[in-house]
């Protein structure tokens, strides 16, 4: 499975699990950290957790190793490092501070996801 195909299918997960705002960027061109990059919304600690814990979980059905994992205690701000791909689960206040988008998109590199889900401005 491709780079790019894993990253759809992290926002498929995250969006059967009822996760808001899911967004996934191509990063090749601007970062060093990783190619993909998977940002999405839950509307509580609990429901930003299980998000993340449903994305590991499809990930290792994928053989897909996880290589470090951030924020996990909290349920804020949980960063999962897959290598060329990066899910970040943001509490939908931490997803507003922060504004990931603002420093990842560039207008042209949103991935096409296989559902419809608008990004608020």
């Amino acid at each position: 499975m491709t780079d790019i195909a894993i990253t759809q299918d992290i926002a498929q997960t995250l969006y059967k699990n009822k996760a808001n705002h899911i967004l996934a960027l191509d990063v090749r061109e601007l970062t060093v950290i990783c190619d993909y990059m998977v940002i999405a919304s839950g509307r509580n600690a609990n429901q930003v957790k299980a998000l993340a814990d449903d994305v590991d979980d499809r990930m290792a059905e994928l053989g897909v190793p996880i290589r470090r994992t951030e924020g996990a205690n909290d349920g804020r701000w949980i960063i999962l490092d897959y290598g060329h791909i990066m899910v970040h689960v943001f509490h939908q206040e931490e997803r507003q501070f922060y504004n990931l988008e603002r420093l990842w998109e560039d207008g042209s590199n949103r991935l096409v996801l296989p559902f419809d889900q608008t990004i608020p401005d």
